[in-house]
């Protein structure tokens, strides 16, 4: 069922990510780490549907979406930023795999991490951070989005890994089997998965190889 929502707030809050803000359907309802499949209500790009993922709270009253922008593609990321404040947008029911199934490390690679947003403001909102972990691939420091917000949610267990810059702040590299042994204390617990096809089918052998059982690694395409 398509729910068309209107367009509260839009704007870029890292040089490529475009975080946009919407009146909420009455009675729609996700839960953190779910998506919807989205569309822009012109004739042209009506069916040109796109899956993003919430990054507000069920209990807000409003939605709010957190999106990687490719203006190389000519596609549906580069036509958003030309929408405008009471422009129209066409979502789907809410729908996902990633749920949050208790303390674990997140694994995230660039806009990947949007899916562990919701489910980590919720967690912190709550006070039940403890036991968690976000550890974030990224390109260049410019990529990680959410920075701050991350950094003050998680503190010390917020690490990041830059894979095109050399930084006095970071380490430089990819997350790989020793990265995730050197910053795991405890490898009996929940592992949640989201980034590049490629980057998630690395991260997911270096599990395995690291003896974490198939049942917890909770994992989501994210193309």
């Amino acid at each position: 069922m398509a729910h068309k929502i209107n367009i509260q707030d839009i704007g870029f809050i890292r040089h490529n990510v475009l975080q946009i803000q919407t009146d909420r359907p009455s009675g729609y309802d996700f839960t953190p780490g779910q998506a919807c499949e989205m569309s822009i209500d012109q004739p042209k790009w009506k069916e040109e549907k796109r899956p993003f993922t919430f990054t507000s709270l069920p209990d807000d009253g409003f939605l709010q979406f957190t999106i990687k922008v490719y203006p190389d593609h000519d596609g549906v990321t580069d036509q958003l930023q030309t929408l405008e404040q009471g422009d129209s947008l066409l979502i789907s029911d809410s729908w996902g795999a990633i749920s949050y199934q208790g303390p674990g490390i997140f694994l995230a690679g660039g806009a990947g991490v949007t899916p562990f947003i919701a489910i980590i403001k919720d967690l912190a909102r709550k006070g039940n951070l403890e036991g968690n972990k976000l550890i974030f691939g990224n390109q260049r420091e410019r990529d990680i989005i959410l920075q701050s917000d991350f950094e003050r949610w998680l503190g010390k267990d917020f690490i990041n890994i830059l894979s095109d810059e050399h930084s006095s702040k970071f380490p430089h590299g990819t997350i790989d089997k020793e990265f995730i042994k050197n910053h795991t204390e405890n490898l009996d617990k929940k592992f949640y998965l989201c980034g590049p096809p490629p980057m998630m089918d690395s991260v997911y052998n270096a599990l395995l190889e690291l003896d974490v059982p198939k049942k917890n690694i909770i994992t989501e395409d994210f193309d």
